[in-house]
């Protein structure tokens, strides 16, 4: 097999945000809705999605050269990838690509610098007073996030219900849970359990609607606040929004709360050992510039575990690139 040319490779890699573009400009545009089963022009995509031809169809050849879309040189059909850029797709990620695009995360990275050289989020520098008080000054952008974050998760709710047996929990806790989505699909395989699900006040408030007599609401701060004494917590992509001493405060709030028979179930997106190319690297990145939170490794996990009174006991992989680390009070 003949070797990468290293200048090429350098090419594409600096100049990749001109791939990324194209995949945003794609998706805002709405270009996979406008695609049905029969390959359709660039001309034609163009007049449905009100573009012009030629750079249309060089942003679509250029996408089709890595996967998303396919070209036969006459004109374009679905790939795998891109057929999960149609809003109308179970595991659509129309919504996410369109968020990561969001000009906000752009002017973020840009600054990367600033966190590669000091560890700390370059969002400090765009945005001082933090992401979160900045989304929910903008309900455009906050619907897209939040549209974004509801796509990501059905797939993933669906793998985490079926690789995982519930059923020995009888109270079950869902730590900064959101919109209880991971909650409720859990209480609905698992008839004989109860559920808190705890985040803070303003979050609560918009899932009001969710309170029954088998799924409780409360509201607090993980970082001051007691949280419910249950059999089991789910924590879901909640870590790795933090640095490791705020992680280890959450996990040690958890230690504190946890009955000796209880088991935290943190679920998270692991970095693999294989140094090959995986989102989860990229991801970490993001992370690292928008929050200053970091991906982990297993090993990482283990080390925040034994700091905060915590033993993993086994990884389930849920073969939806995210993965259940069972862990015990020590």
């Amino acid at each position: 097999m003949n070797e990468p040319n290293p200048l090429h490779t350098l090419l594409q890699i600096t100049a990749g945000y001109c791939l990324t573009r194209c995949l945003h400009v794609v998706a805002n545009l709405g270009v996979a809705d406008a695609l049905e089963e029969t390959p359709r022009t660039a001309a034609e995509l163009a007049v449905a999605v009100g573009a012009n031809p030629d750079a249309l169809g060089r942003a679509l050849r250029l996408l089709s050269a890595h996967g998303v879309f396919l070209s036969d040189g006459t004109g374009f059909r679905h790939s795998p990838a891109s057929r999960l850029l149609r809003s109308d797709h179970p595991q659509s990620a129309r919504a996410v690509t369109r968020m990561l695009g969001l000009p906000i995360n752009w002017q973020i990275l840009e600054k990367l610098e600033d966190s590669v050289r000091t560890g700390q989020p370059s969002t400090d520098t765009v945005i001082p007073e933090g992401l979160w008080p900045w989304y929910a000054k903008h309900p455009e952008e906050n619907a897209l996030f939040n549209a974004a974050m509801a796509g990501k998760a059905h797939g993933q709710v669906a793998a985490i219900v079926a690789a995982y047996d519930f059923s020995p929990f009888r109270a079950i806790g869902d730590i900064g849970g959101g919109r209880g989505h991971l909650l409720q699909a859990v209480l609905a395989t698992t008839p004989g359990a109860t559920g808190v699900l705890f985040d803070q006040p303003h979050v609560i408030a918009k899932a009001a609607g969710l309170a029954s007599k088998r799924l409780t609401l409360q509201s607090g701060d993980f970082f001051k606040d007691a949280l419910p004494i249950c059999d089991a917590y789910l924590v879901m992509e909640v870590i790795h929004d933090w640095a490791d001493p705020e992680s280890i405060a959450i996990l040690r709030a958890i230690r504190k709360a946890a009955p000796p028979h209880a088991k935290l179930l943190l679920i998270e997106q692991l970095i693999p050992d294989d140094p090959g190319p995986h989102w989860s690297k990229t991801l970490d990145i993001l992370m690292l510039s928008l929050l200053g939170g970091a991906q982990r490794t297993r090993q990482g996990y283990v080390a925040l575990f034994k700091v905060a009174g915590l033993s993993l006991v086994r990884v389930v992989d849920t073969g939806a690139d995210i993965s259940i680390l069972e862990a015990v009070p020590v």
